[in-house]
């Protein structure tokens, strides 16, 4: 009786030990991933954080435009790839955000409430830009309030050719949900318009991210 109580308490630390090691495995396989299932190229910013959206030749041919939607709401607003003024010889050259009756550059919106923010319509102009010559407006694409323009094009253009979909972003505009609803499936998807921008022109999409 004494031997069988002896190995009743080695055994013991054996179990504890079995459980503490499938414990361990377990914690792994949740902290570290498998390597199997990683993309091969690590998602950006934008992909991450953003759901993508375009506007293909908004009131004119090949002004293509994105619309990168937050969970928050707030939609970032930019010339898509395949935009005609991207794509001129030498790029853009300058970006002019008096479009007429207002200078959006001189946009100062203070406050939880957005005070002083403008209220766009889709076709409203954010800012006009230059490439070899021929000007290109920039447009809403949604109807929402605007909260932000990047003045930094003002005097850095190159933005928009080195990465208009990211440092080089036109404005950030915040839409009312009713009004995001009724204009969200007139937008292509991001694996859409790369479909379609590969059928239509290699070279533009061969710029896609």
């Amino acid at each position: 009786m004494a031997m069988a109580e002896g190995q009743e308490t080695l055994e013991k630390p054996s179990l504890s030990s079995l459980e503490k090691s499938v414990e361990d495995e377990e914690l792994r396989a949740l902290l570290i991933p498998d390597f199997d299932d990683l993309p091969s190229i690590p998602r950006s910013a934008v992909e991450s954080n953003f759901v993508r959206y375009y506007a293909l030749d908004f009131l004119k041919p090949a002004h293509d435009q994105y619309i990168y939607r937050h969970a928050n709401g707030l939609c970032v607003i930019g010339l898509a790839p395949s935009h005609a003024a991207l794509n001129e010889v030498g790029g853009v050259q300058s970006v002019d955000f008096n479009v007429g009756k207002s200078n959006r550059s001189e946009l100062k919106v203070t406050g939880k409430r957005k005070r002083n923010a403008q209220h766009l319509q889709p076709d409203s102009a954010l800012c006009n830009v230059c490439a070899n010559g021929t000007y290109y407006t920039a447009r809403c694409c949604v109807k929402g309030s605007l909260l932000e323009v990047n003045d930094r094009l003002i005097k850095n253009p190159e933005l928009l050719n080195l990465a208009a979909d990211r440092e080089g972003y036109i404005a950030i505009i915040m839409p009312k949900p009713a009004d995001w609803l009724k204009v969200k499936d007139s937008f292509l998807s991001y694996e859409d318009y790369k479909k379609l921008r590969l059928q239509v022109s290699g070279s533009s999409a061969s710029n896609l991210c």
